[in-house]
């Protein structure tokens, strides 16, 4: 089966005044539906562009990404716009961006309901589930400037699933917010996810928002570098334990990102000697006093 996201290949580039920057460079991803997936990377790395294509905001310069089976480079302006519309929902960073400052959350979260068909006993309906959902009824009745950066992100997520997408996006949900807020916006897209069964990828700096996710993809110079995967089970005495994972990313021609930790630790640079074993690959650092004469 097809995972709901899925690019290959992917490039973007960037040109202007004499210069071009290759913010992706053959990036390769695959997101099935119902995970909760969070991206990770230094400034610079490309996440924030990969997620700009995935939500349909810019077009990749080449390879291929297909979300919820839309082709996101066949796609014309009024598709891409049809696609933002229905077929994804996205939360931004700044809290500001995703309410507008004149409704109440109850009718931000109604506002996206206006524009597609259906009864208005179905809109209403969706709207009180989101409510539920989320824990807003306390403040439905609010504009965003009564509201905490907290609660402003919680309506965001509602308004952003009113029309039920398959993936909702989040570009760093918690940048803002001091640490008792962001748990509680995870804990919103957390419930999204396990409830509503919605897909929901996260691009995240907060380790504690990204450690508690199933998956956490890293990025690096336009290239997935390592996944790290995590499980919980129990243990020989019943008690639940906690188990991760981490995965170095080998493209089609080979190349791997070895996690910049191991670098560092192991002094790795330049050259590095790499010997096969009976079933393993071993990396050594090239030291000319360790050299075998």
């Amino acid at each position: 089966m097809a995972a709901l996201i899925e690019c290959s290949d992917l490039v973007k580039i960037y040109s202007g005044e004499g210069v071009e920057v290759q913010a992706l460079q053959g990036l390769t991803l695959a997101v099935e539906s119902g995970e909760l997936t969070a991206i990770v990377g230094a400034s610079g790395s490309g996440k924030s562009t990969l997620l700009s294509i995935l939500t349909g905001l810019e077009t990749p310069t080449a390879g291929r990404a297909m979300v919820a089976g839309h082709d996101l480079l066949a796609m014309t302006p009024r598709q891409r716009v049809k696609y933002r519309a229905k077929a994804v929902g996205f939360v931004w960073q700044q809290t500001a961006r995703n309410l507008l400052p004149y409704l109440t959350a109850t009718q931000n979260i109604a506002m996206p309901l206006a524009i597609l068909p259906g009864s208005s006993r179905h809109r209403t309906q969706r709207v009180a589930d989101l409510v539920e959902l989320l824990g807003i009824g306390d403040f439905k009745d609010r504009r965003p400037a009564e509201l905490s950066g907290g609660q402003q992100q919680r309506v965001a997520i509602a308004v952003a699933l009113a029309n039920e997408p398959s993936v909702l996006f989040a570009d760093e949900p918690t940048g803002e917010l001091d640490e008792v807020n962001s748990q509680r916006v995870f804990d919103a897209l957390g419930a999204v996810n396990r409830d509503l069964g919605v897909t929901v990828l996260i691009v995240t700096h907060d380790e504690d928002v990204s450690s508690q996710v199933r998956r956490t993809v890293q990025i690096r110079d336009g290239r997935l570098s390592t996944e790290v995967h995590r499980s919980t089970g129990l243990d020989e005495f019943g008690a639940v334990s906690h188990h991760s994972q981490e995965f170095v990313v080998i493209d089609k021609v080979g190349r791997l990102q070895l996690p910049q930790d191991y670098v560092r630790t192991l002094g790795l640079s330049d050259l590095v000697r790499v010997e096969l074993a009976d079933n393993h690959a071993e990396v050594h650092p090239n030291r000319p006093e360790e050299a075998v004469e």
